[in-house]
């Protein structure tokens, strides 16, 4: 299933419906002070947009950053409300409170930890124009590289959407950069309260199997997001990736990825050793390669392996089958 991309038409006016950014946050005072820089360095009417930043219960000093940000922002008429919801511990459900709080006809998802360029909101939701439109999905770069586990994730496009608005089941946009008509939850329903990885497909999901509403990919609307820097970090997020895959498998019904075999696993080191890594190795000394190049096939199988592990212990709870709806109590 293609999904439509959409660029800004500069020649075309701009349209600017009420919006409401909602972005769920945990422990995020070294990210906090950025985020709201790019928040309020928007791009967009300022009486048309409302940023609601979600604290899920954090333990470090965002507390204090969010009220400092909300009277910063207060002193230059930006409408910047602090949320606190820590009664479930889950993004899915920090969402939903701002969803409820919101009131904006556009509901405008990003993470605390992405860097929206100043034209994203306005670019995000000008496909909305086109009313068949329900779900715009932008698009996520990442930040400059600052190490071989930042480049490799690069080379492999982890972050960005491409994967996602082409999965084999259905496309969906990852909520780090997602906007969706706020009349549609009505409908289907919010976020799945009790998930922690895999609902922004399980919602997009509900919403193109429940409803003619379209998804389309804004690619003129950009947030950028930093890689995982470290082996632990890396093998938890593709660990992650394995868990979203066996939750969506249990609600959905989506194959899950195939595991490799021990043969293949030893033939894929096996080349690695007698034909990659010498190969690497003489573009390395010769200047034509760089040291990345050393590693892909160990990080490639690392990866494999945590998401093989997370698909095999992940099991779905009973309580993250429940659906949130609008009027109920949080």
């Amino acid at each position: 299933m293609a999904v439509p991309t959409v660029t800004t038409d500069a020649a075309q006016p701009m349209v600017y419906p009420s919006v409401s950014v909602i972005v769920p946050i945990y422990n995020g005072e070294a990210d906090l002070p950025e985020l709201v820089q790019r928040l309020v360095g928007q791009q967009y009417p300022a009486d048309r947009v409302e940023f609601l930043l979600v604290d899920n219960g954090s333990c470090d000093r965002t507390p204090d950053l969010l009220q400092a940000a909300t009277a910063a922002a207060a002193a230059q008429r930006i409408r910047l409300r602090a949320l606190t919801y820590s009664a479930i511990q889950s993004s899915y459900a920090a969402r939903n409170a701002g969803i409820t709080a919101a009131t904006g006809e556009i509901l405008a998802f990003t993470d605390a930890d992405c860097h929206p360029e100043p034209s994203w909101l306005t670019a995000l939701v000008q496909p909305f124009t086109d009313h068949s439109v329900g779900l715009v999905a932008g698009e996520i770069k990442a930040l400059p590289s600052q190490n071989w586990l930042e480049r490799y994730a690069d080379r492999q496009g982890t972050l960005s959407q491409h994967n996602t608005l082409n999965h084999a089941f259905l496309p969906y946009g990852q909520t780090a950069n997602l906007a969706v008509r706020a009349e549609i939850l009505g409908t289907v329903g919010l976020f799945r309260p009790h998930l922690t990885t895999g609902g922004d497909a399980d919602l997009c999901w509900r919403i193109q199997k429940a409803t003619p509403w379209q998804l389309v990919h804004a690619v003129d609307a950009v947030v950028y997001h930093r890689h995982r820097d470290t082996l632990k970090g890396l093998r938890s997020q593709w660990y992650r990736y394995g868990c979203s895959n066996r939750y969506l498998h249990d609600m959905h019904g989506i194959e899950l990825m195939r595991d490799l075999t021990a043969k293949e696993m030893r033939y894929r080191l096996l080349r690695w050793g007698l034909k990659e890594l010498p190969q690497a190795t003489a573009k390395l000394l010769n200047g034509r390669g760089n040291a990345l190049e050393l590693a892909i096939a160990p990080l490639d199988l690392w990866c494999a392996h945590a998401r093989s592990q997370g698909q095999a212990q992940a099991a779905l709870p009973e309580a993250a089958r429940t659906i949130a709806h609008l009027g109920e109590p949080v």
